[in-house]
């Protein structure tokens, strides 16, 4: 895992044990440069995921697949905030690249690397199109914004919908409570340690 970018956003290098393929999910800023150990190691880096289009998320994009020539994939409905790297118009304290994803992901289709794989489940209610990535077989959940130790992803920006935070929140309760969650910010925890979605 990386802490990167101004608002200390996780990114996650998954490497399949069979092989040196692997994928990134997310790339904030300045994480590009953070991956030069992994890379020099063999590590190939396949596709870069975003899990969602804010521009926390997806600030080093254009520089992830400059170093490692990876696809970029997101899901259809956040792919157009790619093009202004999901500012909306704020101030940013740096210029975010546009970027184009190479492959526009759904619901139930997985992101293959070597032999592992992680199933795409749309998770809207952050975003339109904001997305978790699961392994039943590993037990394990990257939750991108959508659910986060103790609480889950702002409801208050444009694209968002708390009645679809709300769903996608119900989804998440029913895994399995082994299952660990990797957010897009702060640490990581499981579903069995958050008791309060069972009350959402």
């Amino acid at each position: 895992m990386f802490v990167s970018g101004p608002i200390a956003t996780n990114s996650y290098l998954i490497q399949d044990e069979g092989s040196k393929e692997a994928i990134l999910v997310d790339a904030p800023h300045d994480v590009a440069e953070r991956l030069n150990p992994a890379l020099e190691s063999g590590v190939r880096i396949s596709i870069l995921v975003n899990t969602h289009g804010h521009w926390d998320h997806v600030g080093d994009n254009v520089a992830v697949l400059r170093k490692t020539s990876s696809l970029l994939a997101i899901h259809s409905a956040d792919a157009p905030m790619l093009e202004d790297g999901g500012a909306y118009g704020f101030d940013l304290p740096f210029k975010v690249v546009p970027s184009k994803a190479d492959r526009l992901l759904i619901e139930g289709e997985k992101v293959v690397f070597g032999s592992s794989s992680l199933e795409i489940f749309h998770t809207p209610g952050h975003t339109e199109g904001g997305i978790c990535l699961y392994s039943e077989k590993e037990n394990i959940l990257f939750s991108g914004d959508t659910l986060f130790d103790g609480a889950y992803g702002r409801t208050d920006l444009p694209n968002s919908n708390v009645k679809e935070m709300v769903k996608s929140l119900a989804r998440l309760s029913g895994l399995p409570p082994e299952t660990r969650v990797f957010p897009g910010h702060g640490d990581s925890t499981t579903i069995g340690e958050q008791e309060w979605l069972k009350h959402r």
